[in-house]
């Protein structure tokens, strides 16, 4: 390429590639270029950001720095930031996310909240929606969760995840999420951590204090998280729901009929018998039960026996009376909860004992599970 073909559209092509980290989409299609200037060996681009104090302003930088520089003929380049207007950001949000009132017509009911369509109830929808469930809390249902979505973006896939634990909210701290959403004309574009995209009411209250909201407070906020927020399309949605069968898992259940729910007990018989108080529920209101996982089945002693230090047998009794399998077996292990306080999981290290579980789990999960291998549960309640 020789010094005068460096045109303006040439650099806008070589800027296409460069994609707004947050949106993940190509910043000449988001609008985001304003201007570019030819002055070789110098060019000149101007950036408009979403917002101003755009967190990965200094990630966009990098990558325009990078594509432009790539040019032959160009030595050097000035990267000028401005912000967009409230009618380029308006113009952005119905690009990438729609109207949010073009369903407001329709009837509340399966698949709608508040009469907004929601996008992962779509019979047409790809995303497979996973509730993750436990009939009480302290089995580790959150760490299962957060090891899980990040063993499933390690495999390739867009994971997103939905803590819906709106009392005892722990996703953003176990995936290491250090900032908040951004907020694009009323679009919520969710953080990202480990591959893994998220969604907590520890965003929006301050952690120390409680969330103290009845049901249809809490059904309004399930509604935001699943219609206002720019998931884009996941292969899979993980819903971290609070232990029990109270108003979330029905709401959830109302919203997406289409999930799958994974029941997540320990090894001893009583944990196991309220377990089975969630996938009771899920049998009551057609949502399909794909499978059992059991944590905290064994610590491995320094003189490498395995201690069942909580009993055992509780997740294959469980599995076995609601006709599903056993998707995994989880070892208690230090570092599994010290992955869940650093922001660390577990997960990401498939050499050590536990890492190497949730990468099988995510496998069965991802393959042996895929819809037209799905087993069904088929509970006998009197």
């Amino acid at each position: 390429m020789t010094n005068q073909s460096v045109t303006e559209d040439v650099v806008r092509e070589a800027l296409r590639p460069v994609q707004d980290p947050e949106l993940n989409r190509s910043i000449v299609d988001l609008g985001m270029v304003r201007s570019i200037g030819i002055a070789l060996p110098h060019v000149t681009v101007a950036i408009d950001l979403t917002i101003a104090g755009c967190p990965l302003r200094a990630e966009i930088d990098r990558r325009v720095r990078d594509a432009v520089v790539a040019l032959d003929g160009v030595d050097d380049m000035t990267l000028e930031f401005g912000v967009m207007t409230d009618e380029q950001r308006e113009t952005l949000r119905r690009q990438l996310h729609g109207d949010p009132g073009a369903t407001a017509g329709s009837q509340p009911g399966h698949g709608h909240a508040e009469g907004r369509a929601i996008p992962f109830a779509d019979a047409d929808n790809r995303t497979r929606v996973l509730l993750v469930a436990s009939g009480k809390g302290g089995v580790g249902k959150s760490s299962v969760t957060t090891n899980l979505a990040v063993a499933l973006a390690a495999r390739g896939k867009k994971v997103a995840v939905v803590d819906a634990d709106v009392w005892g909210f722990s996703i953003p701290r176990m995936l290491g999420v250090n900032r908040p959403p951004v907020v694009i004309d009323e679009m919520i574009v969710p953080p990202e951590s480990h591959g893994v995209r998220c969604i907590s009411m520890g965003f929006f209250v301050d952690e120390n204090q409680p969330v103290i909201w009845r049901g249809p407070m809490l059904h309004k906020a399930l509604e935001q998280f699943l219609t206002d927020v720019y998931w884009d399309e996941p292969d899979f949605l993980i819903v971290d729901l609070p232990p029990g069968t109270g108003d979330i898992a029905l709401s959830l259940s109302q919203f997406l009929p289409r999930s799958e729910l994974l029941v997540v007990t320990t090894p001893q018989p009583a944990a196991q018998k309220v377990a089975q108080r969630a996938a009771y529920m899920a049998h009551k209101v057609h949502i399909t039960v794909s499978g059992v996982i059991e944590n905290m089945s064994w610590f491995t002693g320094d003189d490498g026996k395995r201690y069942e230090l909580f009993g055992a047998g509780g997740g294959q009794t469980l599995a076995d009376e609601l006709e599903v399998p056993l998707l995994a077996q989880i070892p208690l292990v230090a570092k599994l909860r010290e992955g869940g306080d650093t922001g660390m999981p577990i997960a990401i290290d498939t050499e050590s004992e536990a890492g190497a579980v949730f990468a099988a789990l995510a496998e069965t999960v991802d393959v042996d599970l895929a819809p037209k291998k799905r087993y069904r549960s088929e509970l006998k309640i009197n």
